[in-house]
């Protein structure tokens, strides 16, 4: 029998009508065509999906369970993505909730090739919660990007990323901007002795993002920011497995387009496709999710899952230095905390403020 992944929906539905539309989903999700036109009994027999469960986990909620033979992905990143949710995704009943993989898809996508171990060799933090802020805002030359990219570097930060909006605009060009930012996190690392990443933004076709790759390493860095959602899972796959060098930090940018649960999408998906590190919006931030969620999130980032390296979890969006304690004591030491304008509203003293975070995170005594 062909080996089969299993896809968990949540379905809005009642009680009278949620057989038919999970049949519906796992007709959708395979062969896309009535059953009843198929004569070909291998066709039948294993491409076909099928619903393997349903539950009842809320008021007209039900949860189904359906089973979507492997090899309709093609063992491909945009291909399992289509095959999970590419149709059903169009319906607003629907949410794709989680999936159990067989051990075939975790050799063919290896997951992080870096994983939080290595990022923690990178940067030297070992035993403790990672830092991280943002170069913003959209607008600022690459002059002015490098002047702040110093200063957050010799507060000790241990990453330091381009804002996902910085891309291959006129007033910061992608080429000047990371030679900038690389010189001055340079000078300012051999200042401080500390191992602060600078962190380039990448966007565009798969060819530009490649061009832009292989002008990161010419300039000796080590991760970029990208926003699978935006280039396309197929290119974060493909880049993870040709540049195994390069540690990647996923951006949640277009996640909430999908109806997809955030622990699958951000914490686990992302992951299997290579992410060494994703960011998502922290609790309480300006972003709305809920503390479960996050912690989900968290979980589905680093657990042991499939024998793949663990995915650092990087919590943002509204994140202040008053709130280091609480979400150090949230998400524990395996976590990198992104701090972004509430640095750099610091201005003058964005130097002493970064300090001050660094230090609160390597201080912190867990509970």
């Amino acid at each position: 029998m062909a080996s089969r992944l299993t896809a968990i929906y949540r379905i809005r539905a009642d009680e009278g009508s949620i057989d038919r539309r999970a049949d519906a989903i796992a007709t959708e999700q395979s062969v896309e065509m009535p059953i009843s036109a198929i004569d070909d009994p291998q066709i039948l027999a294993d491409i076909v999906g099928r619903v393997a469960g349903i539950k009842e986990i809320g008021e007209h909620l039900f949860e189904a369970r359906i089973d979507l033979a492997v090899t309709t992905t093609g063992l491909e990143a945009g291909q399992l993505m289509n095959m999970l949710f590419g149709n059903t995704s169009i319906h607003d009943d629907v949410v794709l909730h989680d999936v159990e993989f067989p051990p075939e898809m975790f050799s063919t996508f290896a997951g992080p090739r870096h994983g939080i171990d290595g990022l923690r060799a990178l940067t030297g933090a070992n035993g403790r919660a990672m830092t991280c802020s943002a170069l913003k805002p959209q607008g600022l030359s690459p002059a002015r990007l490098a002047e702040l990219a110093g200063q957050l570097a010799r507060g000790g930060l241990d990453f330091i990323k381009d804002d996902h909006g910085l891309a291959d605009q006129a007033y910061s060009p992608f080429a000047e901007r990371v030679r900038a930012c690389a010189r001055a996190v340079r000078e300012a690392r051999a200042a401080t002795g500390r191992h602060t990443l600078y962190v380039p933004s990448l966007s565009g076709d798969l060819d530009r993002l490649r061009m832009q790759i292989d002008l990161v390493r010419e300039n000796s860095l080590a991760m970029v920011l990208i926003a699978p959602m935006i280039v396309g899972i197929p290119a974060l796959s493909a880049l993870v497995n040709d540049y195994p060098e390069i540690a990647f930090m996923a951006h949640p940018a277009m996640a909430g387009a999908a109806r997809i649960a955030p622990p699958l999408l951000l914490g686990r998906l992302f992951r299997l496709f290579g992410a060494d590190a994703t960011i998502f919006p922290n609790h309480g931030g300006r972003f709305g999710y809920s503390r479960e969620t996050c912690r989900q999130l968290a979980e589905a980032a680093a657990a042991s899952w499939g024998g793949l390296r663990m995915t650092a979890p990087v919590p943002a969006g509204g994140m202040t230095l008053e709130r280091v304690p609480e979400m150090l004591d949230f998400y524990g030491p395996d976590v990198i905390l992104l701090i972004g304008g509430g640095l750099l509203a610091a201005r003058e003293r964005l130097t002493e403020s970064t300090a001050a975070f660094t230090r609160s995170v390597q201080q912190h005594q867990y509970k």
